[in-house]
Protein backbone atom coordinates (compact mmCIF):
# COMPACT_ATOMS: atom_id res chain seq x y z
CA UNK A 1 0.00 0.00 0.00
CA UNK A 2 1.10 3.54 -0.74
CA UNK A 3 -0.37 6.54 1.08
CA UNK A 4 -0.16 9.44 -1.36
CA UNK A 5 -1.86 11.97 0.90
CA UNK A 6 0.30 15.02 1.65
CA UNK A 7 2.21 15.92 4.78
CA UNK A 8 0.94 19.16 6.31
CA UNK A 9 3.57 21.50 7.75
CA UNK A 10 2.93 24.91 9.29
CA UNK A 11 4.79 27.80 10.85
CA UNK A 12 4.21 31.48 11.49
CA UNK A 13 6.33 32.34 8.48
CA UNK A 14 9.40 31.25 6.58
CA UNK A 15 11.26 29.37 9.32
CA UNK A 16 9.29 26.16 8.92
CA UNK A 17 10.65 25.85 5.39
CA UNK A 18 13.84 24.50 6.99
CA UNK A 19 11.73 21.61 8.28
CA UNK A 20 9.97 21.24 4.92
CA UNK A 21 13.35 21.12 3.20
CA UNK A 22 14.62 18.44 5.60
CA UNK A 23 11.43 16.42 5.00
CA UNK A 24 11.94 16.74 1.24
CA UNK A 25 15.50 15.46 1.56
CA UNK A 26 14.63 12.60 3.93
CA UNK A 27 11.33 11.58 2.28
CA UNK A 28 11.66 12.49 -1.41
CA UNK A 29 8.49 10.59 -2.40
CA UNK A 30 6.23 12.54 -0.08
CA UNK A 31 3.93 15.38 -1.10
CA UNK A 32 4.06 18.46 1.11
CA UNK A 33 1.51 21.17 1.86
CA UNK A 34 3.09 24.07 3.73
CA UNK A 35 1.26 26.96 5.37
CA UNK A 36 3.10 30.04 6.58
CA UNK A 37 0.94 32.43 8.58
CA UNK A 38 2.90 35.44 7.43
CA UNK A 39 0.13 37.90 8.16
CA UNK A 40 0.57 37.19 11.87
CA UNK A 41 4.32 36.60 12.14
CA UNK A 42 6.17 36.34 14.37
CA UNK A 43 4.40 34.08 16.86
CA UNK A 44 7.28 34.51 19.28
CA UNK A 45 5.91 37.72 20.79
CA UNK A 46 2.23 36.64 20.84
CA UNK A 47 0.27 35.44 23.88
CA UNK A 48 -0.30 31.68 24.32
CA UNK A 49 -4.04 32.19 23.73
CA UNK A 50 -3.41 33.98 20.44
CA UNK A 51 -0.95 31.33 19.25
CA UNK A 52 -3.48 28.60 20.05
CA UNK A 53 -6.13 30.42 18.02
CA UNK A 54 -3.88 30.73 14.98
CA UNK A 55 -2.59 27.15 15.21
CA UNK A 56 -6.13 25.79 15.50
CA UNK A 57 -7.25 27.62 12.36
CA UNK A 58 -4.28 26.39 10.34
CA UNK A 59 -4.82 22.82 11.55
CA UNK A 60 -8.40 22.88 10.28
CA UNK A 61 -7.16 24.19 6.93
CA UNK A 62 -4.60 21.38 6.60
CA UNK A 63 -7.16 18.76 7.51
CA UNK A 64 -9.37 20.05 4.70
CA UNK A 65 -6.41 19.40 2.38
CA UNK A 66 -6.54 15.73 3.47
CA UNK A 67 -3.11 15.80 5.11
CA UNK A 68 -2.16 12.42 6.59
CA UNK A 69 0.04 13.94 9.31
CA UNK A 70 0.53 17.46 10.66
CA UNK A 71 3.95 18.83 11.56
CA UNK A 72 4.07 21.88 13.83
CA UNK A 73 7.23 23.44 12.42
CA UNK A 74 7.22 26.32 14.89
CA UNK A 75 8.65 26.21 18.39
CA UNK A 76 6.24 28.85 19.73
CA UNK A 77 3.23 26.90 18.43
CA UNK A 78 4.74 23.59 19.60
CA UNK A 79 5.20 25.05 23.08
CA UNK A 80 1.79 26.67 23.38
CA UNK A 81 -0.65 24.92 21.05
CA UNK A 82 0.34 21.26 20.65
CA UNK A 83 -2.58 19.95 22.74
CA UNK A 84 -5.10 21.98 20.75
CA UNK A 85 -3.67 20.78 17.43
CA UNK A 86 -3.77 17.15 18.60
CA UNK A 87 -7.38 17.54 19.74
CA UNK A 88 -8.50 19.06 16.43
CA UNK A 89 -6.51 16.56 14.33
CA UNK A 90 -8.25 13.70 16.08
CA UNK A 91 -7.28 10.06 16.48
CA UNK A 92 -6.60 9.35 12.81
CA UNK A 93 -4.21 12.22 11.97
CA UNK A 94 -0.90 12.07 13.86
CA UNK A 95 0.81 15.28 15.00
CA UNK A 96 4.55 15.86 15.30
CA UNK A 97 6.04 18.97 16.87
CA UNK A 98 9.60 20.23 16.80
CA UNK A 99 10.08 20.18 20.57
CA UNK A 100 9.28 16.57 21.47
CA UNK A 101 11.57 15.22 18.75
CA UNK A 102 14.51 17.26 20.03
CA UNK A 103 13.81 16.37 23.67
CA UNK A 104 13.98 12.69 22.71
CA UNK A 105 17.34 13.30 21.00
CA UNK A 106 18.76 15.02 24.10
CA UNK A 107 17.62 12.32 26.51
CA UNK A 108 18.51 9.39 24.24
CA UNK A 109 22.09 10.62 23.92
CA UNK A 110 22.39 11.43 27.65
CA UNK A 111 23.61 15.00 27.11
CA UNK A 112 24.64 16.43 30.50
CA UNK A 113 24.37 20.19 29.94
CA UNK A 114 22.25 21.54 27.11
CA UNK A 115 21.49 25.13 26.19
CA UNK A 116 18.32 26.37 24.51
CA UNK A 117 17.96 29.54 22.47
CA UNK A 118 14.68 30.69 20.96
CA UNK A 119 11.99 33.34 20.86
CA UNK A 120 10.65 34.94 24.03
CA UNK A 121 7.46 32.86 23.81
CA UNK A 122 9.34 29.56 23.60
CA UNK A 123 11.85 30.42 26.33
CA UNK A 124 9.23 31.91 28.67
CA UNK A 125 7.18 28.71 28.38
CA UNK A 126 10.18 26.79 29.79
CA UNK A 127 8.88 23.91 27.69
CA UNK A 128 12.24 22.28 26.87
CA UNK A 129 13.34 22.05 30.50
CA UNK A 130 9.91 20.79 31.62
CA UNK A 131 9.83 18.04 29.01
CA UNK A 132 13.45 17.00 29.60
CA UNK A 133 12.90 16.90 33.38
CA UNK A 134 9.82 14.73 32.86
CA UNK A 135 12.16 12.09 31.42
CA UNK A 136 15.38 12.55 33.39
CA UNK A 137 16.86 14.69 36.14
CA UNK A 138 20.44 14.20 34.96
CA UNK A 139 20.37 16.94 32.30
CA UNK A 140 21.14 20.55 33.19
CA UNK A 141 19.15 22.91 30.96
CA UNK A 142 20.14 26.55 30.43
CA UNK A 143 17.81 28.74 28.38
CA UNK A 144 18.09 32.19 26.84
CA UNK A 145 15.80 34.24 24.59
CA UNK A 146 17.40 35.57 21.41
CA UNK A 147 14.57 37.70 19.96
CA UNK A 148 16.68 39.59 17.42
CA UNK A 149 17.64 36.46 15.47
CA UNK A 150 14.30 36.09 13.65
CA UNK A 151 14.00 39.66 12.31
CA UNK A 152 17.72 39.64 11.55
CA UNK A 153 17.34 36.53 9.39
CA UNK A 154 14.09 37.64 7.75
CA UNK A 155 15.65 40.99 6.84
CA UNK A 156 18.54 39.17 5.16
CA UNK A 157 21.29 40.03 7.64
CA UNK A 158 23.13 36.73 7.34
CA UNK A 159 26.84 35.91 7.01
CA UNK A 160 27.82 39.55 7.52
CA UNK A 161 29.27 41.80 10.23
CA UNK A 162 25.83 42.72 11.57
CA UNK A 163 24.69 39.13 12.09
CA UNK A 164 28.07 38.10 13.52
CA UNK A 165 27.91 40.96 16.03
CA UNK A 166 24.38 40.03 17.15
CA UNK A 167 25.27 36.34 17.41
CA UNK A 168 28.43 37.15 19.39
CA UNK A 169 26.52 39.48 21.72
CA UNK A 170 23.92 36.86 22.61
CA UNK A 171 26.13 33.77 22.82
CA UNK A 172 28.72 35.51 24.99
CA UNK A 173 26.21 35.85 27.80
CA UNK A 174 26.55 33.76 30.94
CA UNK A 175 23.09 32.19 30.65
CA UNK A 176 24.35 29.50 28.28
CA UNK A 177 27.95 29.29 29.40
CA UNK A 178 29.70 25.90 29.45
CA UNK A 179 27.00 24.00 27.54
CA UNK A 180 28.06 20.89 25.62
CA UNK A 181 25.07 21.04 23.24
CA UNK A 182 22.86 23.90 22.08
CA UNK A 183 19.28 23.47 20.89
CA UNK A 184 18.24 25.82 18.11
CA UNK A 185 14.78 26.42 19.54
CA UNK A 186 13.44 28.19 16.48
CA UNK A 187 13.15 26.86 12.94
CA UNK A 188 14.72 30.05 11.57
CA UNK A 189 17.98 29.34 13.34
CA UNK A 190 19.36 26.53 11.14
CA UNK A 191 20.08 29.28 8.60
CA UNK A 192 22.77 30.63 10.98
CA UNK A 193 23.84 27.24 12.36
CA UNK A 194 27.34 27.47 10.90
CA UNK A 195 27.88 30.93 12.38
CA UNK A 196 26.75 29.68 15.78
CA UNK A 197 29.00 26.62 15.54
CA UNK A 198 31.92 28.84 14.55
CA UNK A 199 31.36 31.04 17.61
CA UNK A 200 31.89 27.94 19.78
CA UNK A 201 34.91 26.89 17.67
CA UNK A 202 32.85 23.83 16.64
CA UNK A 203 33.27 22.40 20.16
CA UNK A 204 29.54 22.50 20.97
CA UNK A 205 26.97 20.23 19.31
CA UNK A 206 24.46 22.57 17.68
CA UNK A 207 21.16 20.69 17.48
CA UNK A 208 19.19 21.39 14.30
CA UNK A 209 15.58 20.42 14.96
CA UNK A 210 14.64 20.27 11.27
CA UNK A 211 16.68 17.13 10.57
CA UNK A 212 15.60 15.47 13.81
CA UNK A 213 11.93 16.15 13.03
CA UNK A 214 12.31 14.78 9.49
CA UNK A 215 13.76 11.53 10.89
CA UNK A 216 10.97 11.28 13.48
CA UNK A 217 8.43 11.78 10.72
CA UNK A 218 10.06 9.07 8.62
CA UNK A 219 9.87 6.64 11.55
CA UNK A 220 6.23 7.50 12.20
CA UNK A 221 5.14 7.02 8.59
CA UNK A 222 7.12 3.80 8.25
CA UNK A 223 5.80 2.28 11.48
CA UNK A 224 2.23 3.28 10.58
CA UNK A 225 2.42 2.01 6.97
CA UNK A 226 1.75 5.55 5.74
CA UNK A 227 4.74 6.03 3.45
CA UNK A 228 4.20 7.16 -0.13
CA UNK A 229 6.00 4.60 -2.27
CA UNK A 230 4.94 6.23 -5.53
CA UNK A 231 7.90 8.11 -7.00
CA UNK A 232 5.78 9.75 -9.69
CA UNK A 233 3.91 13.05 -9.56
CA UNK A 234 5.46 14.31 -6.31
CA UNK A 235 4.27 17.87 -5.70
CA UNK A 236 4.68 20.51 -3.03
CA UNK A 237 2.29 23.39 -2.36
CA UNK A 238 3.21 26.47 -0.36
CA UNK A 239 0.49 28.70 1.04
CA UNK A 240 0.99 31.95 2.91
CA UNK A 241 -1.54 34.33 4.44
CA UNK A 242 0.40 37.34 3.10
CA UNK A 243 3.12 37.75 0.45
CA UNK A 244 5.93 40.26 0.20
CA UNK A 245 8.81 40.42 -2.26
CA UNK A 246 11.32 39.92 0.56
CA UNK A 247 9.49 36.79 1.69
CA UNK A 248 9.64 35.35 -1.82
CA UNK A 249 13.39 35.94 -1.94
CA UNK A 250 14.23 34.52 1.49
CA UNK A 251 11.96 31.48 1.03
CA UNK A 252 14.28 30.23 -1.72
CA UNK A 253 17.15 30.23 0.74
CA UNK A 254 15.19 28.30 3.38
CA UNK A 255 13.89 25.64 0.97
CA UNK A 256 17.04 25.64 -1.18
CA UNK A 257 15.10 25.87 -4.45
CA UNK A 258 12.48 28.02 -6.15
CA UNK A 259 9.26 28.18 -4.14
CA UNK A 260 5.94 28.99 -5.78
CA UNK A 261 4.04 30.81 -3.04
CA UNK A 262 0.25 30.90 -3.20
CA UNK A 263 -1.66 33.58 -1.30
CA UNK A 264 -4.40 32.07 0.86
CA UNK A 265 -5.57 34.22 3.73
CA UNK A 266 -7.62 31.66 5.63
CA UNK A 267 -8.59 34.34 8.15
CA UNK A 268 -10.88 36.18 5.70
Amino acid sequence: MSDTRPIGIFDSGVGGLTVANAVKQTLPNENIIYFGDTIHLPYGDKSPETIRYYASGITRFLLKQDCKVIVIACNSASANANDQVVEIAGKHTPVINVIDSVVKHVTDYEIKHVGVIGTKSTINSNIYEKKIKDITNTVLVSSMATPLFVPMIEEGFIFDDISNAIIRNYLSRHEIGNVESLILGCTHYPIIKNQISKFFNFNVEVIDSSKIVAKALQDLLSNSNMLNNNQNNVSHKFYVSDITDSFRIISRMFFEEEVNLELNNIWN
